[in-house]
């Protein structure tokens, strides 16, 4: 039993000696994988242009609702929509 002891943690000594911190191989591998600073530039551009774009858009739909909106005669007589009678689409906190 004492041979099974000493022989297992010699192997992990030698495992835990294996697992440096000290590793310049890790250290290297760890910056490879950074992106680049001319990468993280241009997707920064990127989502700066299609935000831009995306509210360019939005700013001519409003326009073109508030023209649709005063171009509606303003008819405050307009007949509301009907009040629907039927039970079960009135509740639908029961679903």
């Amino acid at each position: 039993m004492k041979k099974l002891l000493f022989a297992v943690a010699g192997t992990s000594t030698l495992m835990l000696a294996a697992c440096s911190s000290n590793n310049q191989d890790s250290v290297e591998n760890a910056e490879l994988n950074q992106p680049a600073a001319e990468f993280n530039d241009m997707s920064g551009e990127a989502l700066n242009d299609a935000a831009a774009g995306e509210a360019a858009a939005l700013g001519t739909q409003q326009q073109q609702l508030e023209q649709e909106n005063a171009a509606a005669p303003a008819d405050e007589n307009a007949a509301a929509p009907a009040p629907v009678e039927d039970d079960d689409e009135q509740n639908v906190s029961g679903m």
